[in-house]
């Protein structure tokens, strides 16, 4: 069995009183969680879902990157032209404004060499995004999962899902599948008042997965817009 540290800890601590750790103390602690925890998943060989999780983290990294140098290319913009430049920026409008450019200052020269830099890194960054869909895409296929059937579940999506829950054979119950991905939760508070927030437990991956779907379902007719 797959015995969280988290747990290991919890029963060393209640077993010793205290926070020491050792080999044989912790050995006991995870033997005891495992002997008595009715929730852990069983220890599974890598498998293709493996693939599907590298690709799909390699994806986010490379996303977040191009944010942040898109955000920083906003920010040189924003100080050599007049209002900057316009939400969703691509490389080719970059280049077009960049060409306008008549730098006055050195100041000016400095920035807008900075800018080409970063252009050429959001270059590289969108190749490296088209090539990790390719290979997403050809992971998905070769895995044979069916959960790209679902509206809304493209390559991308499907390879963040499976890549997290590898199978769903490898949940004890049906009950902690959901309780896995912990997605969000209303509540009625005294006062009779609805307000939703955020659940704070299980995997925040799946959560922004299972949110995905359900906003692509929402934009479009079927199921999900009339529920």
């Amino acid at each position: 069995m797959d015995v969280p540290a988290q747990l290991a800890a919890r029963a060393r601590l209640l077993n010793t009183g205290r926070a020491r750790k050792t080999d044989p103390i912790d050995a006991t602690s995870v033997a005891t969680v495992a002997q008595h925890h009715r929730r852990l998943h069983p220890v599974q060989a890598e498998d293709h879902s493996v693939v599907l999780r590298l690709l799909s983290e390699r994806r986010d990294d490379l996303a977040e990157e191009r944010t942040r140098t898109a955000n920083r290319l906003h920010a040189l913009l924003r100080d050599l032209l007049e209002g900057g430049a316009k939400r969703n920026l691509t490389v080719d409008r970059a280049v077009a404004l960049l060409r306008r450019m008549r730098p006055a200052t050195r100041v000016d020269e400095q920035r807008t060499a900075l800018a080409r830099d970063l252009v050429a890194d959001l270059r590289r960054l969108d190749t490296a995004l088209e090539r990790n869909a390719t290979d997403i895409a050809a992971a998905v296929t070769a895995h044979g999962t069916t959960v790209t059937q679902i509206h809304g579940v493209g390559p991308v999506l499907a390879a963040k899902i499976v890549g997290h829950t590898r199978t769903v054979v490898g949940f004890p119950a049906d009950t902690t599948t959901p309780a896995t991905a912990a997605p969000h939760r209303s509540r009625r508070p005294p006062g009779d008042q609805r307000r939703h927030r955020l659940s704070r437990a299980g995997n925040r991956q799946l959560n922004r997965a299972l949110h995905l779907v359900a906003v692509c379902q929402i934009r479009t007719s079927g199921p999900g817009r009339d529920f």
